[in-house]
């Protein structure tokens, strides 16, 4: 597991603000929001990252029967809080084997969810057919949010995005078949506003896809 900040893009090395700079500089992609170090999953890790997060902490709510928290990572310093989350599930895969899902949500130009995502760019944009009818809905937050296929990805997910909360919300499955999971009632959850029952979450082992 990676001991400092990374870049949310490319997962490489960031400088931190100092003397030419006030912010995170990475050598690739300049200023950047750098990505926090990986640490593994428990009600207080996710904690953390709820408590400094500036954008939603999005969580299937209630979790597929069978399926645990697996990882939370967050882009921002201390300076602008989180403005990147990745909350990672896995459990049973709803045609058998075992199933994994990120949840993203960010703000523009992170670039966090197309680097799970597996495409070049910063963002879903480009490539989403948004003058067609989406794939799926899911309720986020309580609001019904259209979420469309995210195309050029690898073949072994199923990327979906959309808008919520005025955010990217990025959905990446594996391995693709698990993308079903999305077409049946699916909840999510802002944690910044859940409660106590948090504290009842399931943890699993770290999934090792926040860490690609």
């Amino acid at each position: 597991m990676r001991g400092e900040p990374s870049c949310p893009k490319c997962g490489g090395r960031v400088r931190a603000p100092g003397l030419f700079a006030d912010s995170w500089q990475c050598g690739v992609h300049g200023t950047v929001h750098p990505l926090q170090p990986v640490v593994p999953p428990s009600v207080e890790a996710l904690a953390v990252v709820v408590n400094r997060a500036q954008v939603p902490v999005w969580m299937p709510w209630p979790l597929p029967v069978g399926w645990l928290f697996t990882g939370v990572v967050s882009a921002g310093d201390d300076r602008s809080g989180g403005r990147a989350t990745a909350v990672a599930c896995s459990g049973p895969g709803p045609l058998g084997g075992a199933g994994e899902m990120l949840l993203v949500a960010e703000e523009l130009g992170v670039g966090l969810g197309a680097r799970y995502a597996g495409i070049d760019g910063l963002d879903p944009g480009p490539l989403m057919r948004v003058d067609q009818p989406p794939q799926t809905k899911v309720h986020a937050a309580g609001r019904p949010t259209p979420l469309w296929h995210v195309s050029g990805v690898p073949d072994d997910r199923a990327v979906f995005a959309g808008e919520a909360r005025g955010l990217w919300l990025w959905v990446i499955v594996w391995p693709e078949q698990a993308g079903v999971l999305l077409y049946d009632e699916f909840v999510l959850t802002d944690l910044r506003d859940a409660g106590a029952e948090v504290d009842l979450l399931p943890c699993g082992a770290l999934s090792p896809r926040v860490l690609s």
